[in-house]
């Protein structure tokens, strides 16, 4: 029996290193043009002007590629009531006492949670940024509908930033997980002690 199992097909993987590039790149040029201390990131893009006008487009391109994940991925990601326990549970998870915890199916609650956040992260900074771009959509809107889409975008670019940065840590924690967005594969171990109920469902399926 192979003792790896395909948790991602090369086609999710493309999509998800696409959108995590555009992300890093987005969240660098935004950056560069939310505070006068960090412009000098501009500089990554040619300067001011040229990052004033990538921003936007980046932004758009990486909604459009995380809406493609996201489709891929919302079937997995719905909160079932095992989810609600595992979150309850917490304390166990904080101190890796899988075997307290509920059966996880491809995804667990922390997982789906994110996943949700960054949907909604998304959504928010696509409207906003559109209110706020300048060269073809500002004008349409007055100063008060402005300032309030500026703050919106700054409030959702800082949670989605975190999350970002709390999923990077959470695959590194729990070890295997980069491999699988990597190469594409787990082994039965790992999917067998860490998602058991998606590692027999994929069983039964054979």
């Amino acid at each position: 029996m192979n003792n790896q199992i395909e948790r991602y097909t090369p086609s999710q993987r493309s999509n998800h290193w696409a959108v995590a590039i555009l992300f890093v790149l987005a969240a660098l040029s935004g950056l560069a043009l939310f505070h006068p201390a960090l412009f000098g990131l501009s500089g990554l893009f040619g300067g001011g002007t040229w990052t004033r006008i990538l921003h936007p487009f980046i932004g758009v391109a990486m909604f459009v590629l995380f809406l493609v994940l996201a489709l891929r991925f919302a079937g997995h990601n719905r909160i079932e009531p095992r989810d609600r326990q595992w979150l309850r549970q917490i304390g166990d998870v904080v101190n890796n006492r899988e075997d307290r915890l509920p059966e996880v199916g491809r995804y667990n609650a922390g997982q789906k949670l994110l996943f949700w956040t960054l949907i909604v992260c998304m959504l928010v900074l696509l409207l906003s940024g559109i209110v706020i771009w300048r060269e073809y959509f500002a004008g349409a809107f007055g100063i008060v509908t402005l300032r309030w889409a500026s703050l919106l975008h700054a409030a959702a670019a800082f949670v989605l930033i975190v999350s970002i940065i709390v999923h990077i840590y959470a695959a590194i924690w729990l070890k295997g997980s980069m491999g699988a967005m990597l190469y594409g594969t787990v082994s039965r171990a790992w999917a067998r002690k860490h998602h058991r109920a998606w590692y027999r469902e994929i069983n039964e399926r054979k």
